[in-house]
């Protein structure tokens, strides 16, 4: 028999949980039970890594300490990698003993998250235990509760080896039902490989460095189209340009779809334009885009979409007027 320690604290001197789960390895050591002891904390750069020691165990102990709120975050992020990268078939047939001591408030609503996580994940549920130490000196010396320990220990030998069946619960029926997340559908091998990925730090900074790569070609890219679309009419109005060394004035199109407004400057020979606000405007002018493509399609001219209503317009009009004259399309 196999069984599996993973400890989820913070290894300090003075946590009561280390203690227990000493005494637990003594007792199955003493029932020749092969026990290995993982200290989550210390494969904190790994842990993605961790749910692969899970395969040949045939029960596992999860043993945490409340500080302050929950199971912790070492813990949590096991659980998670379980979630991610364990074989889901081989968890189907491994017992799970819940082990919580507290110095706060908590203990037993971590001891039943442990248990609702483990049976999620599609494991099989060990009768655990849980306790508040207050004094760590007293805790160890009373022998009434070293007792506990030990029985408790026992009750997950005989668990494991008399493969001991429980009732159906909620908690399965949402795994096999209800919670069906999209996950990748890789075989145990990918999972495994994945996992090997994601806890090689040099691979995760490589593929960081790859997505932001992507991610401003595309921006480059997205920012490439919009400046191309900036320029839309701008082309138009330029090569059908006809200069007037007499004239002179500036036009503001605010074009319907438009997040900024089309700005032509004609200067006599001179034609200028961008889009964006400027002062000293001449004459203001709105109208759709459909009514713009018309225009510079040459099936329509400023004056006529002006006359119908199809273009409105705030100025000088017959600096208005003056465009059908300076800009030549073929109508």
């Amino acid at each position: 028999m196999k069984v599996n320690i993973y400890y989820g604290g913070r290894g300090l001197l003075e946590d009561p949980t280390l203690y227990v789960i000493n005494k637990m390895e003594q007792v199955l050591i003493e029932l020749q039970v092969e026990v290995n002891l993982f200290n989550i904390y210390e494969h904190k750069n790994a842990i993605s890594m961790l749910p692969q020691t899970l395969k040949d165990a045939d029960g596992i102990i999860l043993a945490t300490t409340v500080e302050w709120l929950g199971i912790g975050g070492y813990m949590n992020q096991f659980l998670d990698a379980c979630w991610l990268y364990a074989d889901k078939t081989a968890l189907a047939t491994t017992y799970m003993q819940p082990v919580v001591m507290s110095t706060t408030y908590g203990e037993r609503e971590a001891m039943v998250t442990l248990e609702n996580a483990w049976e999620i994940l599609g494991g099989l549920p060990c009768s655990g235990f849980c306790g508040y130490v207050e004094d760590l000196r007293e805790f160890r010396e009373n022998v009434e509760y070293a007792h506990i320990i030990e029985k408790k220990v026992e009750t997950l030998y005989r668990t494991i080896s008399q493969h001991t069946k429980g009732l159906p619960t909620s908690n399965q029926a949402v795994t096999r039902s209800i919670l069906r997340t999209q996950q990748l559908d890789l075989s145990p091998q990918e999972s495994e490989q994945l996992s090997k990925f994601v806890s090689d730090d040099e691979y995760v900074q490589t593929q960081k460095a790859d997505i932001a790569d992507l991610t401003n070609m595309f921006r480059d890219m997205m920012g490439q189209k919009q400046e191309d679309s900036s320029n839309e009419y701008i082309n138009d109005l330029k090569i059908h340009f006809k200069g007037n060394p007499e004239f002179n004035a500036k036009y503001l199109f605010m074009i319907e779809g438009k997040n900024q407004p089309l700005f032509v400057h004609i200067n006599g020979e001179h034609f200028d334009s961008h889009y964006g606000k400027e002062e000293g405007i001449d004459v203001y002018m709105k109208l759709s885009s459909n009514i713009m493509d018309n225009i510079v399609a040459g099936r329509e001219t400023f004056q006529r979409a002006f006359s119908v209503g199809d273009m409105t317009a705030k100025g000088n009009f017959r600096t208005l007027r003056m465009l059908d004259d300076i800009f030549t399309f073929s109508h």
